[in-house]
């Protein structure tokens, strides 16, 4: 589908999913900007990783200053001393950022009107997820529902990736022409190893995972 003579803006990290929909969204999409957020994570390569990204496209990138969150949320992605873990027994895993995608979702909206974009893209995924309640396609619609009415505008929130896997995302980056950009020029990794990764965390082993079975099947039907 096309948006022709319509804006965007990419809610943009640098990483795997991201970038894909950024890439999404240049093909769509008249104009595109992306808003990135510094929350003090500490994967903060990932905002050198954005900028190089958007500077090499022409992308107006903005970096807003999220740094309440970092207060409001101690977990394994804003604190240094805590171990990145898995979720045990049906519990979160401890990279869950309490109010995160609410925030960044929200003054993603706010910068798009100001904008005059009426279009908002994030690479939020149910399918292939670590359980995190904000990234469900039923959170992003009541919450564009919300936005709507809190702004008086008809915004659109899109999710490229909601029903995918990583496998599925790779097969997208792929059918884009980026399958190598994407592999070699974003950051996933929750300590902060762009490309492949450090390959032991949670975030690097699903990445990986993904990688592989696209590639397999790939080679399968050559």
């Amino acid at each position: 589908m096309s948006f022709a003579n319509e804006k965007a803006v990419v809610v943009f990290s640098g990483g795997q999913d991201s970038t894909t929909c950024l890439f999404w969204a240049l093909e769509r999409f008249e104009e595109v900007s992306a808003v990135t957020f510094d929350y003090g994570q500490r994967h903060r390569e990932e905002l050198k990783v954005a900028k190089s990204i958007t500077e090499e496209h022409g992308i107006e990138h903005k970096v807003m200053d999220m740094s309440l969150l970092n207060q409001l949320a101690p977990n394994a992605l804003t604190r240094d001393d805590i171990k990145v873990q898995d979720g045990q027994d049906g519990e979160l895993p401890n990279t869950f950022v309490e109010g995160r995608n609410l925030l960044f979702f929200s003054f993603a909206t706010i910068y798009a009107s100001q904008k005059g974009a009426k279009h908002i893209v994030t690479g939020v995924c149910e399918t292939d997820y670590s359980g995190y309640p904000d990234c469900r396609d039923v959170f992003v619609k009541s919450l564009n529902v919300s936005l709507n009415l809190a702004l008086d505008k008809d915004f659109v929130l899109h999710t490229p990736l909601m029903w995918l896997d990583k496998k599925e995302t790779w097969e997208l980056a792929d059918k884009l022409g980026r399958l190598s950009y994407v592999k070699e020029k974003t950051l996933t990794c929750y300590n902060g190893v762009p490309g492949d990764g450090c390959g032991e965390c949670p975030a690097c082993r699903l990445r990986q995972a993904g990688y592989e079975q696209y590639i397999k099947e790939k080679e399968r039907e050559e």
